[in-house]
């Protein structure tokens, strides 16, 4: 399966003044100096890939500049490369290399998520208002969205869906307690009242994306809320699923045959959802 190649990287977003930016080039620059951007769109850094990030620099250093623009009173604001400056304080740097840009705000926007994506750094909801705050602050389609982020315009759109979820179930995707798929199957619940129920049940009940599916379909069509009935699994069981779950971004069902022996099952809603599922487990060998 051909993983297309995310819109044209920063390299191709950011080629000259034309675009919205000129170059500075490479220099170093004190830490402190050093400012959020605030337009990432990027609001949570898990604590564990923060703390291997700060064990490579102090062993490495860093070995990738962080994408900078002059700040109107002083100092530097962070265009790409947050995580890597966390972690740099962490590691007890004391300066850090930079590459300066002089960009608009949507050209410096844009960088920014177009890096998290690249990376994976993004949670599906922190991805959706990304595409949305391009689409209303910025003017853009959702084709031309689709087409700055090198994704397909289905993708944009079903992120986008995600939006109309009430707040207490967009906070457990966002957190990782659902998936991105089991957001999308809560949407065909009748109500906000039967989403929210619905995520609660799934949370608790470890239940996979398909299983909501019908339980929403059934709710919709006016039908009862049957349960499958399953065999209740241990407790450490389901503790490796939720790990896994987390770890993955999707669902994960463990499925014991026998003693010591079994296969893991895991939800995938699309094919980029798939590729996206694949790239964790490989980064983590």
């Amino acid at each position: 399966m051909a993983k297309r190649r995310l819109g044209r990287g920063l390299d191709g977003m950011l080629p000259a003044a034309s675009k919205g930016g000129s170059t500075r080039g490479q220099n170093l620059a004190k830490i402190e100096e050093l400012h959020p951007n605030k337009l990432q769109p990027r609001k949570r850094f898990e604590d564990t890939a923060l703390a291997e990030l700060t064990a490579s620099i102090q062993e490495h250093g860093i070995l990738e500049p962080i994408l900078v623009r002059r700040r109107k009173r002083s100092g530097f604001e962070i265009i790409a490369g947050e995580r890597r400056w966390r972690a740099a304080q962490k590691a007890g740097l004391k300066e850090v290399p930079i590459f300066v840009r002089e960009l608009t705000d949507e050209v410096a926007f844009e960088a920014a998520l177009v890096e998290n994506i690249q990376r994976e750094d993004l949670n599906p909801i922190e991805t959706a208002l990304a595409f949305k705050r391009l689409i209303e602050e910025y003017g853009h389609t959702q084709e031309q969205v689709a087409e700055r982020v090198g994704k397909d315009r289905s993708t944009v759109a079903n992120a986008l869906r995600l939006l109309k979820l009430p707040k207490a179930v967009l906070e457990r995707v966002e957190h990782g307690q659902l998936s991105e798929g089991h957001g999308r199957a809560l949407l065909a619940a009748p109500s906000a009242k039967e989403m929210k129920r619905l995520a609660k049940t799934a949370v608790e009940e470890s239940l996979s994306v398909r299983e909501i599916e019908r339980r929403a379909r059934a709710l919709a069509n006016g039908e009862p809320e049957t349960k499958k009935k399953k065999p209740r699994k241990s407790a450490n069981v389901r503790d490796l699923e939720k790990r896994l779950g987390r770890a993955l971004g999707a669902t994960v069902n463990l499925v014991e045959k026998k003693k010591g022996a079994g296969k893991i099952e895991i939800d995938f809603s699309s094919y980029e959802e798939l590729d996206a599922i694949i790239a964790k487990i490989l980064k983590r060998r």
